[in-house]
């Protein structure tokens, strides 16, 4: 294994699309949203372990959620699970996590990814992301996995790349568009010239600072101006005073949109994003009527198609149901149209004008 190689793991979100089962004291991916045993997270770590040392894997997280990353990770160093101070979206955490490395080692590369990603081929995975380390590490670029795209999804990045790859497998990016409208994708897969971009990055340290001080300069200098503290006791004072100074902007749009090194490498590894309740159920184990059934004791009689997660002690008879998304919880029962999922949030707006927090 190569020491000058990390990984970033980012585990701060509230997976607010898996209502109810995700909440904001227990996010999805601390949860196993597809019924195989382990969390999100867990599996994450283990995909990143087979090729990375773990004492090189690092976990970025909401400060609240420390305990938890703790808890489902007893191997990693507690000195690994770094806390932020606030959500600033990845822009701010992919800065930090830079800032961090280079005062520890200035030949670092290092893998950004989201902690709550499902990858159905670990060992490909594992290779094409070892490619992609080799590539920035030899070319200063700014590297990104890339999905075959199979439907016109608003909520993905589309990257449009070159179709003379650089080396093997390896592509120049041409442009970086980041969630375009319902037209532009539909226009975009027609093309056959772009994937989606995974959000899986890999970049030298020093590489992706530079460019972060052409593009998001004043957050940069923000980091700057504390960056001996990086790597040392003071390092989460500096946090505390650097966060409410950065502008919450994802990586996606501060960074890749603009920068001009940018490459993709194709992946067929089994890749979802698992963002909502309709990708969990594109990816569980089906019964002959199309039902993806998480727990124990479902009984379904002239049901199809729906997606159901409720608690393996409770008996749940289902009838009649087509297309609907179930999940019960100790608390909350949903019970929701697969096509109506995306107003999920707004319903969790509801219910916090109604009921207020207790239920999100």
């Amino acid at each position: 294994m190569n020491t000058n190689q990390y990984v970033a793991i980012m585990a701060g979100g509230i997976g607010s699309r898996f209502w109810p089962m995700s909440r904001n004291k227990m996010p999805k991916q601390f949860l196993d949203v597809l019924n195989t045993g382990q969390s999100l997270l867990q599996g994450t770590f283990q995909r990143f372990a087979s090729f990375v040392p773990v004492e090189n894997i690092f976990v970025i997280t909401f400060e609240e959620y420390a305990p938890l990353v703790a808890r489902q990770l007893p191997e990693l160093p507690d000195a690994n699970i770094l806390r932020e101070p606030s959500r600033k979206s990845t822009a701010p955490c992919v800065a930090y996590m830079a800032f961090k490395l280079l005062q520890r080692n200035p030949d670092a590369s290092f893998i950004v990814s989201p902690s709550d990603h499902m990858v159905a081929d670990p060992q490909g995975f594992a290779n094409l992301a070892q490619v992609a380390l080799q590539f920035a590490e030899q070319h200063s670029a700014l590297v990104t996995l890339g999905i075959t795209p199979t439907y016109p999804n608003t909520g993905y990045g589309y990257i449009q790349y070159e179709q003379e790859p650089v080396e093997d497998n390896v592509y120049r990016v041409k442009t970086f568009t980041e969630k375009p409208n319902l037209e532009l994708a539909k226009t975009f897969i027609a093309s056959g010239d772009f994937l989606w971009n995974a959000g899986i990055f890999v970049w030298k340290a020093s590489d992706i600072l530079a460019a972060f001080e052409e593009h998001l300069p004043e957050m940069y200098e923000v980091f700057a101006a504390e960056r001996e503290l990086f790597d040392s006791p003071q390092e989460q004072g500096a946090l505390e005073r650097i966060y409410p100074q950065c502008t919450n902007i994802s990586i996606d749009y501060g960074i890749m949109e603009k920068a001009r090194n940018v490459h993709i490498i194709p992946a067929s590894i089994g890749w979802s994003d698992l963002g909502t309740w309709n990708s969990a159920y594109d990816n569980m184990d089906k019964d002959y009527l199309g039902n993806a059934v998480s727990g124990n004791n479902v009984m379904v009689i002239d049901a199809t198609r729906n997606m159901v997660h409720v608690p393996h002690n409770k008996l749940v008879v289902l009838q009649g149901l087509d297309d609907f998304v179930i999940v019960d919880t100790n608390d909350v029962l949903l019970i929701c149209k697969k096509d109506k999922e995306q107003e999920i949030k707004d319903y969790m707006a509801e219910v916090k004008r109604n009921k207020g927090d207790k239920f999100l």
